[in-house]
């Protein structure tokens, strides 16, 4: 039966030819739309696990204290400790990549006639890579620094055109209190983050000043003291922040416990609280299932319009060759052979369509390519003012597209062949012969 449905193929080679072409449409429709998908959604959780979905942050908290009385002076001690930061990397050594510490200030800076406020910042070396600074011109803050402690700082673009105007700020002195640091770097300008999920805050890195921790330690102190209103305030703060940034992502969890384990032990009050943002890699992992269940709805389209095709030329195989069914009927051939012949042809037209589909498949990487260089050389306007990530997007294709491609392929041919496979069956021999 199979030799016989593939035989009535091969005599009509352009109908087979445009069944099949619809179906190898439909398949590759959908394997390069989900390879579209997987692409974006791997470029857009890169950008997550940059943003630090592998990190954990230990923040100071201010606990809830009672107003003070006019006049008086409430000093509160709170937030992160040192020893915190020497109890983390001493016990959890080999699931962390590193540690970075920074304490974080308003300040007025000044440089001759101009003033500005900025976020002072104390902080290591690490600290720059770990939130994506770039240097415009001079340097960052190296170990060398610290010690022994350096009046130097890196000032953000914004507050060195604040503060210098035109002039270059390097070499030249700001003043903090009544402490001077030389300017030793610029960095560039950078987007300010959003707040995210309630596990980070918001961050402009703009007008900030950065000095060695341990200059701000040495030079500062721990204690600042506000006056408002006739009453002073004052905090005692070691540490603002502490930035673990994990080994393995999968790891995250652990160690945010091992920390939160180490922290109840030395702190009593709520004074320090552990953010794992690793969130928002889940909630990219959602949007890229929803993302793909939409590309593979559309694509699903595509091969509905070539399953529709596939039923309506077997249903015009039935009519043309209804004599021949009745032949084969008066000499024998049960209703279920007629059947599987039918299906036969049908799921042969579907498997041959998804096979191709899938070898078309594995060319949408050239295809992604070739249209991104031609669209390059015809309008390299409108590409120029694209972004980054729009240009280097790369296809991945997804193994399980594959293998439901060829299963969704074959449905197709049982599907939409069991209706003209049945019709054909179950047709009168007497009334089929008669057929002209």
């Amino acid at each position: 039966m199979a030799r016989i449905g593939v035989s009535s193929l091969l005599l009509h080679k352009l109908r087979s030819g445009l069944a099949v072409l619809g179906i190898l449409i439909g398949i590759t429709a959908v394997i390069w739309l989900v390879a579209m998908g997987e692409g974006v959604s791997y470029q857009a959780q890169q950008q997550i696990k940059d943003l630090g979905a592998n990190n954990i942050i230990v923040r100071s908290v201010k606990p809830p204290q009672q107003s003070s009385k006019t006049g008086r002076s409430l000093f509160v001690s709170y937030g992160v400790l040192r020893d915190d930061y020497q109890r983390i990397i001493s016990n959890i050594p080999g699931l962390i990549v590193q540690a970075v510490p920074m304490r974080e200030i308003r300040r007025e800076v000044r440089f001759g006639s101009h003033a500005s406020e900025v976020r002072l910042v104390g902080c290591t070396p690490g600290y720059f890579d770990l939130n994506q600074l770039k240097i415009l011109r001079g340097r960052f803050l190296e170990d060398r620094d610290s010690d022994p402690p350096d009046n130097v700082c890196v000032i953000a673009e914004d507050a060195a055109e604040k503060l210098f105007e035109y002039e270059n700020p390097i070499g030249r002195a700001l003043q903090v209190d009544t402490d001077f640091y030389v300017v030793i770097g610029e960095t560039e300008r950078r987007n300010p983050t959003a707040a995210i999920g309630g596990s980070l805050a918001a961050q402009d890195y703009n007008m900030d000043v950065y000095i060695p921790l341990e200059t701000l330690r040495a030079r500062i102190g721990d204690m600042v003291l506000t006056s408002r209103s006739g009453s002073r305030e004052g905090e005692i703060v070691e540490l603002s922040q502490i930035t673990i940034t994990v080994a393995e992502l999968d790891k995250v969890d652990q160690v945010a416990g091992v920390v939160r384990t180490l922290l109840d032990k030395y702190h009593e009050t709520n004074d320090v609280a552990v953010v794992v943002p690793k969130e928002l890699l889940r909630q990219a992992e959602m949007m890229r299932m929803m993302f793909n269940f939409l590309l593979v709805l559309i694509a699903g389209i595509s091969l509905l319009v070539g399953g529709i095709g596939i039923m309506n030329i077997m249903l015009a195989t039935v009519t043309e060759r209804t004599r021949e069914i009745g032949i084969r009927r008066a000499l024998g051939a049960t209703r279920r052979a007629i059947i599987y012949q039918f299906l036969v042809e049908a799921v042969v037209l579907t498997g041959v369509g998804g096979g191709l589909g899938v070898v078309f498949g594995f060319l949408v990487a050239p295809a992604v390519n070739f249209m991104r260089s031609s669209a390059q050389s015809l309008f390299p306007d409108v590409i120029a003012a694209l972004p980054d990530t729009v240009m280097k997007l790369q296809p991945r294709i997804a193994g399980w597209s594959i293998v439901a491609s060829l299963i969704i392929s074959i449905g197709v041919g049982l599907l939409f062949g069991l209706y003209p496979a049945r019709r054909a069956a179950m047709m009168d021999p007497i009334e089929a012969l008669r057929h002209e």
